[in-house]
């Protein structure tokens, strides 16, 4: 003991050695007097030089990316080419598939300095924070911060878990509840669903739990003592429909994914205060690769069991992700970037909506105006998916008729549904968006 308190005296005095040294105490916090090294001011210049390639507004240069002859150089946004991006080809398709949220790149872009981050290279070598947690109580607060101002859960009396990504969780949730079940749970979802339920529930199947499909199947069925997780999406993925669980009973469980519960896609009615809760970074922020999520949870069992499945896993989440997650929601000091993301996909739905009505071929899913918790006034939808249908009776494949039309989309069958259905991404860049809006008559 008296050794581990002189090494503690040593380790103190080395600090206010270097406090003294490098900084001067204003207020109340250190200020850097001057830097030991131009290490800083050089990987800030660097970073800025990349930022400065001109694209043409159709792509951009990273510090990670491309590059020839050793300097960094455009990655092209689809459709475009050449060493500038300005070439624009119009034999390809335009790609309303994927779930990337870049729609909210422009507002990352004017606001650069509240959202940027510098690692230095000696930064969290650790596996852990000190007091051998996982997780920064500082990214926690901010988390609790944010959902009071996004008016969209309830976090007092609830734990949080950090992931990489929803997904991860998504398993980390399905482990939790299953552990220690009297038989094996049925995992299930009421279709139509987000695929990853389904490929990921099989993925990890084990003796506790496996996939069982659609959950309106066993709505009516007689409880038969089975039981049952269900996969709640609210709003849903892929027809933005603020949904509640189909089934009910005591040995019922619900995950409920809220990966689009925020001012930007749908009304706040109230706000979510379910016992499992996930969110995820890329849908609030935008930043899809760092691939941050989080849930929160009520019962402090199913936390723990949480806990224990993300850290034999995975060791915890990147220390570096969570610092970069940590300044992201710094910069979310008030409503704007809710304001500014709602605005785009309501712009963009409204647009889509006027386009397809023009036609008798397809249409799109109804979204009725209602009272948003967060606007304080009723509001119009906003959605991240438009779940188009086909209404032509030749047209069973949706997808093909669409792709036949150079647009790309994800087929009904894959969220267990009709193929005369196809999900068409509003996040994508605005290229891709203008495309794809152009090529639907």
């Amino acid at each position: 003991m008296r050794f581990m308190c002189g090494v503690c005296l040593l380790a103190s005095v080395a600090l206010n050695v270097f406090l003294v040294r490098n900084y001067v105490f204003v207020g109340d916090e250190w200020k850097k007097q001057k830097l030991s090294s131009s290490w800083a001011e050089e990987a800030a210049a660097e970073a800025e030089a990349v930022a400065l390639i001109s694209c043409s507004g159709h792509g951009r240069a990273y510090l990670d990316g491309l590059t020839v002859d050793g300097k960094p150089v455009c990655e092209c946004n689809t459709c475009y080419g050449g060493p500038d991006c300005s070439l624009f080809s119009s034999d390809c398709a335009a790609d309303a598939n994927g779930g990337d949220p870049l729609f909210l790149e422009p507002f990352w872009m004017q606001n650069p300095a509240t959202s940027a981050v510098l690692i230095s290279g000696w930064h969290r070598m650790s596996y852990v924070f000190p007091g051998n947690y996982f997780v920064s109580q500082e990214l926690e607060n901010h988390i609790r911060r944010v959902h009071s101002i996004a008016k969209n859960a309830v976090t007092q009396g609830k734990y949080i878990v950090f992931g990489t990504g929803s997904t991860q969780l998504l398993t980390a949730a399905v482990f939790a509840l299953s552990m220690n079940l009297s038989s094996p749970a049925k995992i299930v979802a009421q279709a139509p669903y987000y695929p990853t339920y389904r490929v990921q529930t099989e993925f990890f199947q084990t003796a506790w739990f496996g996939f069982q499909g659609d959950a309106s199947v066993l709505k009516n069925a007689s409880d038969d003592g089975a039981e049952l997780i269900e996969f709640v999406t609210s709003p849903n993925n892929p027809d933005a429909q603020l949904r509640k669980g189909v089934l009910q009973g005591p040995h019922v469980k619900a995950i409920y994914d809220h990966a689009y519960y925020w001012p930007h896609y749908t009304a706040i009615p109230a706000p979510a205060d379910e016992d499992l809760m996930i969110f995820t970074i890329s849908k609030l922020t935008g930043h899809a690769g760092s691939r941050f999520g989080w849930a929160l949870v009520k019962d402090k069992q199913v936390y723990e069991n949480m806990i224990y499945y993300i850290t034999t896993a995975e060791m915890g989440t990147s220390k570096d992700t969570q610092l970069r997650v940590l300044q992201l929601l710094k910069a979310i000091h008030g409503k704007e970037i809710f304001h500014f993301a709602y605005k785009t996909m309501r712009d963009r739905w409204e647009k889509l909506s006027k386009i397809v009505s023009r036609s008798n071929r397809f249409r799109i899913q109804e979204i009725p105006p209602q009272f948003c918790n967060f606007f304080e006034e009723v509001r119009g939808p906003s959605p991240a998916y438009a779940w188009l249908k086909c209404e032509r009776e030749e047209d069973s494949n949706c997808r093909a008729v669409l792709q036949a039309a150079k647009i790309l989309g994800r087929e009904g069958s894959l969220f267990e549904s009709d193929d005369r259905y196809v999900r068409l991404s509003l996040l994508r860049g605005q290229d891709r968006l203008q495309l794809a809006a152009a090529s639907i008559k």
